[in-house]
């Protein structure tokens, strides 16, 4: 058997794609859930971007606080005639910034846990409703 032509290839490949029947998908409609989905990723930005101000304001609020109180402590230090006293202050203000610095940190992380999972969230929920379009559709094509 001789082997087909080219042309004879090409023939049949063009065959078969006129054949290829591909489903009517309802264009507006996916550009609108398209949109949706554009809407939800920047609601979620913007929630992050809410956040992401909220903590920086609560960091310098926190390192306001802990330059004044270097500066109290300071000054109660440089003021003080007794080593025992300014012992006792220097020991103290180390335990409250060590405590200042952990409860910081827990806020701080707790903040930034609850603005991801929300955002995550109103991501997830658009993502199921997304997934619920495409199938109705798919289903109407």
């Amino acid at each position: 058997m001789a082997p087909k032509s080219t042309t004879a290839n090409y023939n049949d490949m063009w065959k078969a794609w006129s054949e290829f029947k591909t489903p009517a998908f309802d264009m507006n409609k996916l550009f609108s859930m398209q949109r949706r989905n554009i809407e939800a990723f920047t609601a979620a930005n913007q929630m992050m971007m809410e956040s992401a101000q909220a903590i920086t304001k609560r960091q310098t609020e926190m390192v306001r606080d802990t330059v004044e109180q270097f500066l109290k402590t300071s000054k109660e230090i440089m003021t003080s005639s007794s080593p025992e006293t300014n012992t006792a202050r220097q020991t103290e203000y180390a335990k409250s910034m060590y405590e200042n610095a952990i409860s910081g940190a827990r806020e701080i992380s707790e903040m930034a846990t609850k603005s991801s999972m929300e955002a995550f969230d109103m991501l997830n929920r658009r993502a199921a409703e997304s997934v619920e379009e495409i199938s109705s559709l798919a289903k109407a094509a």
